[in-house]
C-alpha cells in the first residue's frame, strides 16, 4: 500500500489566497492523500472560503488565534499520514511536487531521509515565479547543510520540505515562543533526527512575497526580536550537538554577526548577549555596518533614522512593486485553473 500523504495548511486572514492554495494541494498527483486546514481564529472570511472545498479528502477546523506554530501542531494532531506536507495558506505546490519527492525515495522508502525541492519567490503572477539555486539545492548531510545555512545566511521554504512521520515525531512539536524563524527552527531538529537530506529539483514550490506582514520580517518588534535571539541561540546549540568543529564555531559566529543588525541599536540587550553567545564559540562580532547607500544618513540623522531608512526605504520600494504586479496580474486576467496546473 502507498503511504498516505497528509497536507497540513494552516490559515490566518488569508481569504484573499487560500481558495488557490487549496486548489494546488487538491490538485497534487500523489494519492493516497488528505488535506486538513486549521483556522487560526481569522477575522475575514477564510474559513467560510476554506469550507467552500470540504470533501472526505479535505477537512477543515478552526480554534481561536494562537499563532501558526500552534496551528501547525494542532493540523498535525488531526492528521494520519505517513508523510507530512506543510503548506502556507497563502503558498502554491506544482500538481506534482509530492509525487516527485516520494518518487526520489523509491518503493522501499527511507523513512529518516528528509526530503526537499526547488522553491521561487513571486507576488502575484505565479506563472513568472523564478527558481534560483542555492548552496542548499543538492543532497546533504545534516551537518552540512546546516553550515551552509548559517555561513551564507541561507533558508529553504516551509513547503518545500516532505517529512516522514517518523522525523516528525522525534522533531517534536513547532516551538509556539517564536514570531518568527519558526519553521528554521523546526527543521533544524528535523535535520537532526534525519540520516540527511534528498533534494529533488523537480519538486517545486511556489512562495508568495508577503512583505511586512510575513511572519519572519522582524521591523522594531520587540517580541520578534527576542523571539529571534531565542531561535539564534537554539540553532547553535543544535549544530554543535552534531559537530562542534572549528568550523562549525565559525559559521556559528558568522550567523550571529548576520543577525547582529536587527538589534543594533535599539536594544543594547540583545547586542550583548549576541556577543556573549559569539564570545563563548571563541569569536568576536563587530558594530553591525550600515550600507553605504544609508552611511550619510547617520551622519546627518543618527544612526537611528539611519538604519530605519535602510529598513523602510527597500520595503516602499517592493510595496510600489507589488502594486505593480497586481495590476498587470489583473490586466492579463489569467485564471488559477487555466494556467497554473499546465506550469
Amino acid at each position: 500500500m502507498k503511504p498516505l500523504v497528509s497536507i497540513l495548511i494552516p490559515g490566518y486572514n488569508a481569504e484573499a489566497w487560500i481558495s488557490d492554495t487549496l486548489r494546488s494541494a487538491i490538485a497534487q498527483t500523489w494519492e493516497p492523500k488528505e488535506i486538513i486546514v486549521v483556522d487560526d481564529g481569522s477575522t475575514d472570511g477564510t474559513l467560510a472560503v476554506a469550507r467552500q472545498f470540504e470533501s472526505d479528502q479535505l477537512r477543515v477546523v478552526t480554534h481561536k488565534n494562537q499563532g501558526a506554530s500552534a496551528t501547525r501542531n494542532k493540523a498535525y494532531s488531526l492528521c494520519k499520514g505517513d508523510y507530512i506536507q506543510f503548506l502556507d495558506a497563502d503558498d502554491l505546490m506544482g500538481p506534482d511536487k509530492i509525487s516527485r519527492q516520494m518518487e526520489a525515495l523509491g518503493p522501499s522508502p527511507n523513512r529518516p531521509t528528509l526530503l526537499s525541492g526547488s522553491w521561487g519567490n513571486f507576488m502575484y503572477r505565479y506563472y513568472r515565479t523564478k527558481f534560483t539555486p542555492s548552496a542548499l539545492w543538492c543532497d546533504l548531510s545534516p551537518v552540512e547543510w546546516l553550515i551552509r545555512k548559517m555561513q551564507l545566511n541561507l533558508y529553504m521554504q516551509t513547503a518545500s520540505w516532505l517529512v516522514s512521520r517518523e522525523l516528525a515525531e522525534a522533531a517534536g512539536p513547532w516551538d509556539t515562543r517564536l514570531l518568527g524563524d519558526d519553521d528554521g527552527e523546526y527543521f533544524c531538529r528535523v535535520l537532526l533526527a534525519s540520516d540527511g537530506v534528498r533534494f529533488v529539483p523537480e519538486a517545486k514550490v511556489y512562495y508568495r512575497s508577503s512583505g511586512s506582514s510575513s511572519l519572519s520580517y522582524i521591523g522594531h518588534s520587540d517580541k520578534k526580536m527576542v523571539a529571534q535571539l531565542c531561535s539564534m541561540d537554539l540553532h547553535v546549540r543544535y549544530i554543535r550537538s552534531l559537530e562542534d568543529s572549528q568550523r562549525v564555531r565559525d559559521a556559528c559566529v558568522t550567523y550571529l554577526q548576520n543577525w547582529l543588525f536587527y538589534f543594533y541599536p535599539e536594544r543594547p540587550d540583545l547586542v550583548k548577549q549576541t556577543e556573549e553567545m559569539a564570545a563563548s564559540l571563541g569569536g568576536k562580532l563587530q558594530p553591525s555596518a550600515l550600507s553605504w547607500k544609508y552611511s550619510w544618513i547617520a551622519s546627518l540623522f543618527g544612526r537611528k533614522q539611519a538604519k530605519r531608512a535602510q529598513v523602510v526605504l527597500p520595503r516602499l520600494k517592493w510595496s510600489l512593486i507589488r502594486r505593480w504586479d497586481k495590476a498587470l496580474f489583473q490586466l492579463e486576467g489569467r485564471k488559477f485553473e487555466e494556467s497554473f496546473l499546465r506550469i
